[in-house]
């Protein structure tokens, strides 16, 4: 029998949506939670695991803490924000449970091993990028020594071992809805743009787009994209359609789902006998062929990261994108009746008054249905963050969140301060929700669902969230206008 295993996605800020499959790790606008889509592949090759997602499930730290008596190995998936707080609630559970192995996964042990490894000497070992197979092989009993892809103390000294190849047959691990099926409730699981309840998945890993700000490629999934083959896929959906008859809507949660246009018409060609409603994540660059063939497989809505409205700033952050070609997807997806949920971020290389102000007027020309607009997070292990430290731009210390885990600005440019950026996206949102025409489509599309009740919990949130920016903003500037003049006392003085 393999070690006991507890896979853990740790509890942390107050609807803190962590590391294992969000795009940002951050507590967001309004109460969202994606699945730990990586830990629930290692969840599902080994005999008596389980995979606990304590913050949708409500669970805290001394809960999982007494839960953690039944297990002999925990694989805890971490990230930068969360860092301090899972080292610390590790080093509790070593102190309870002196015999039990501890493993962190994620990217911050991924970026920079031997500091995880100093600094929490609770940890057994970390694993470096993908962790599916390294995990298995240790609670199945082969030696550190042997495994590849992770790094642990030896006599002292930190020792690494060889990387791990990526993983190439993705078909070779198990279903992921059968471990959601076991250990999770459906029902936990919001997103405020996705139908209720909903279930995502992934069908490919990696991401060939090279965008600098981007933390899971350059991290944990790399750059090579991998795919199940369209069988496969198709098959998890099937069982999955029979396993949840509640479910409204199932999420392709890929980096790049729809990149290969004759991938996705082949998968879309067996989807559609199916007769499921799914959404996906999708670049611009889509082609309407390919749009078509998804929309006519069932697909109703497209997660699509815009970024910026201005050209040059897709350029610095490498999208391989053009703001033209942007308007022509929308233009196509609305013709097609395909839904869009928009990112944005504020703060990106190059970013100045000038670019934020076309970005919003950008964002209110494409007319999507709904948008988030984040501030830009320089990750370490990214390219953005490399930019920002070489050029001195960090600023806060390198705070990317509030007490709350809510995203603050952590890179100030000359002259463009911090705190401006994160008014702006206050500003952002009020712009764009705030028109009329915007707000009844949010409002009818509530009444339609009949989810009035949700829409009506989401705005409480969004507008408590909104106050709260104000106020830091307002702080912020009361604070250097204060330094200000005590430097400009000093100077008078001297």
């Amino acid at each position: 029998m393999p070690l006991k295993t507890l896979f853990l996605n740790p509890p942390s800020f107050e609807n803190f949506d962590g590391g294992a499959s969000s795009r940002w790790p951050a507590t967001r606008e309004i109460e969202s939670y994606w699945y730990p889509v990586w830990l629930a592949y290692p969840a599902g090759m080994l005999e008596g695991a389980r995979l606990l997602d304590a913050n949708p499930h409500h669970i805290s730290w001394p809960q999982v803490v007494e839960i953690l008596k039944d297990y002999e190995f925990l694989v805890l998936f971490t990230s930068t924000i969360a860092w301090s707080g899972d080292q610390r609630w590790a080093e509790k559970v070593k102190d309870t449970y002196p015999n039990i192995k501890i493993c962190f996964v994620g990217p911050p042990v991924t970026t920079d091993p031997d500091k995880a490894l100093t600094e929490c000497k609770a940890l057994d070992f970390i694993c470096r990028r993908e962790f599916d197979y390294s995990v298995v092989e240790y609670a199945n009993g082969k030696p550190l020594s042997e495994i590849l892809g992770i790094s642990y103390r030896k006599d002292g000294q930190v020792v690494h071992n060889p990387d791990r190849p990526q993983i190439e047959n993705l078909d070779a691990l198990p279903w992921v809805t059968d471990v959601y099926k076991r250990d999770l409730d459906v029902t936990k699981y919001n997103v405020p743009f996705l139908l209720h309840p909903f279930v995502s998945l992934y069908t490919t890993r990696g991401c060939p787009a090279q965008c600098t700000f981007c933390l899971w490629p350059q991290t944990t999934s790399g750059h090579a994209w991998r795919k199940r083959s369209t069988d496969d896929v198709a098959a998890e959906m099937a069982h999955a359609k029979e396993l949840w008859p509640n479910v409204k809507e199932f999420f392709f949660d890929d980096d790049t789902f729809n990149i290969q246009k004759a991938r996705t018409v082949e998968l879309c060609g067996k989807l559609k006998p199916l007769k499921l409603t799914w959404s996906s994540t999708s670049r611009v660059t889509t082609d309407y062929d390919t749009l078509k063939a998804m929309r006519d497989a069932g697909c109703r809505l497209l997660i699509v990261g815009f970024e910026s409205g201005d050209p040059q700033i897709l350029k610095n952050i490498k999208k391989g994108a053009t703001v033209e070609r942007a308007r022509d997807f929308a233009r196509d997806c609305h013709k097609l009746g395909l839904t869009i949920h928009g990112d944005f971020i504020l703060g990106l290389p190059g970013e100045t008054k000038e670019s934020i102000r076309n970005t919003i007027q950008f964002a209110k020309s494409l007319d999507v249905e709904t948008i988030q607009v984040s501030v830009a997070h320089a990750f370490p292990g990214t390219e953005l963050y490399e930019y920002a430290r070489v050029n001195g731009f960090i600023t806060n210390g390198n705070k990317m969140v509030d007490e709350g885990g809510h995203q603050i600005a952590h890179i100030e440019y000359p002259g463009l301060p911090a705190e401006y950026v994160l008014e702006m996206v206050n500003r952002f949102y009020d712009e764009y929700f705030f028109r009329p025409k915007a707000a009844w489509r949010v409002i009818s599309k509530a009444i339609v669902n009949r989810d009035l009740g949700r829409l009506y919990q989401e705005s409480k949130s969004f507008l408590k969230l909104r106050a709260q920016r104000d106020r830091m903003v307002k702080e912020t500037r009361t604070q250097k206008s204060g330094e200000n003049g005590s430097n400009s006392a000093v100077n008078a003085e001297a």
